[in-house]
């Protein structure tokens, strides 16, 4: 079981004000709020967002390097539709709108999207059944 994830962000406030409203619509509750960090749970996992050190603000994060692609929470199909409005109306770009909601494959129902310093987040609907591998980079 996955303990913690820790993601370092060039503006802790814009990242504050992203996920304070995304994270809850997840299920994730704030866990801790410092100075340059604050962190979100859900259950036993939380997630940690950190101010990065003004000396690693010149190296650029990209999701295609090496290291994390992308976070997929699970959700459902109503919950998807939902924040897919709520993307729209926050001007938040849809990833491969053109293919949207189906974009991960068919019967793979999802919404993809870019959170702040561009990390590629990922709703998708939990079917039992569904042991695709999503193929999207």
């Amino acid at each position: 079981m996955l303990h913690h994830v820790e993601i370092n962000v060039s503006n802790i406030k814009e990242s504050y004000q992203f996920y304070s409203w995304l994270l809850p619509e997840l299920g994730y509750d704030i866990y801790q709020q410092w100075e340059k960090g604050f962190s979100f749970k859900e259950g036993s996992t939380y997630l940690v967002f950190v101010q990065t050190e003004s000396r690693y603000m010149d190296i650029p994060f990209h999701r295609s390097g090496v290291g994390l692609n992308h976070l997929a929470f699970q959700g459902t199909r109503e919950l998807i539709d939902r924040l897919t409005i709520e993307l729209k109306r926050k001007r938040i770009p849809i990833l491969y709108e053109d293919r949207h909601p189906y974009a991960g494959g068919t019967g793979y129902y999802a919404v993809f999207f870019e959170g702040p310093d561009r990390l590629k987040l990922e709703i998708a609907e939990n079917l039992p059944n569904n042991d695709k591998l999503n193929e999207i980079d």
